[in-house]
C-alpha cells in the first residue's frame, strides 16, 4: 500500500495526521475486503485552496471539508472482481499498485467541524478519510439508502481503530 501525503497547509497540523492516514486508509481497505494493494494520494490544504478546486471541479463556489477524485468506475462500490479482467489500465505499472484516486482534506473545515460537533480533531480528520475511502471504492450518498449505507461503513471503519465520538 502506498499513500502519498502532500501537506500544503501552513499552519500547526495535527500531531501524527501521517498516521492517522495511513491507519485509515488500511482500515477502510480491509473493511471492504480490497484483494489489491493500493495507492492513494492525499493533500492537506486551507479553506481558499479547496474553495477554488471546488469550483474548478464541480462548479460549487464554497469550500467544503472533504473532495475526492476516484480513479475507477465502479458498477458496483465496492466491487473489485471486474478488475480482473477490464483493470489493465488501473494499475500503476511500476509499483503494480491499484490506483485508487486522490484526496484532498481543508484543515481549517477539520477544526471548525471538530468543534461544531464537539469532538476531538483526531476523530473527526478519521471520518473525512474513511468517508473518502468509502468514495474512491464507488460509494456515494446522493440518495438515502446510500447515504445510510456510507454512514454505517463510515462508523464501522472508524470503531475497528476505537475513533469514537468523545
Amino acid at each position: 500500500m502506498s499513500v502519498i501525503i502532500e501537506n500544503e497547509y501552513q499552519e500547526d497540523i495535527l500531531e501524527g495526521y501521517e498516521a492517522i492516514i495511513e491507519e485509515i486508509v488500511e482500515a477502510a481497505l480491509d473493511y471492504e475486503k480490497c484483494p489489491y494493494e493500493c495507492q492513494v494520494n492525499v493533500t492537506l490544504v486551507d479553506d481558499e485552496t479547496i474553495h477554488q478546486v471546488n469550483l474548478e471541479f464541480r462548479q460549487i463556489d464554497r469550500a467544503t471539508d472533504v473532495l475526492s477524485f476516484p480513479a475507477l468506475e465502479y458498477e458496483e462500490a465496492g466491487e473489485f472482481d471486474w478488475l480482473e479482467e477490464d483493470g489493465i489500465g488501473c494499475f500503476d505499472p511500476e509499483s503494480g499498485e491499484l490506483i485508487l484516486g486522490d484526496i484532498m482534506i481543508s484543515m481549517d473545515k477539520v477544526q471548525a467541524q471538530a468543534e461544531e460537533y464537539g469532538h476531538s480533531l483526531r476523530r473527526e480528520f478519521a471520518f473525512l478519510i474513511a468517508h473518502s475511502m468509502l468514495h474512491l471504492m464507488g460509494y456515494d450518498h446522493m440518495e438515502e439508502e446510500e447515504r445510510a449505507v456510507m454512514e454505517r461503513k463510515q462508523e464501522e471503519i472508524l470503531q475497528m481503530k476505537n475513533y469514537t465520538r468523545d
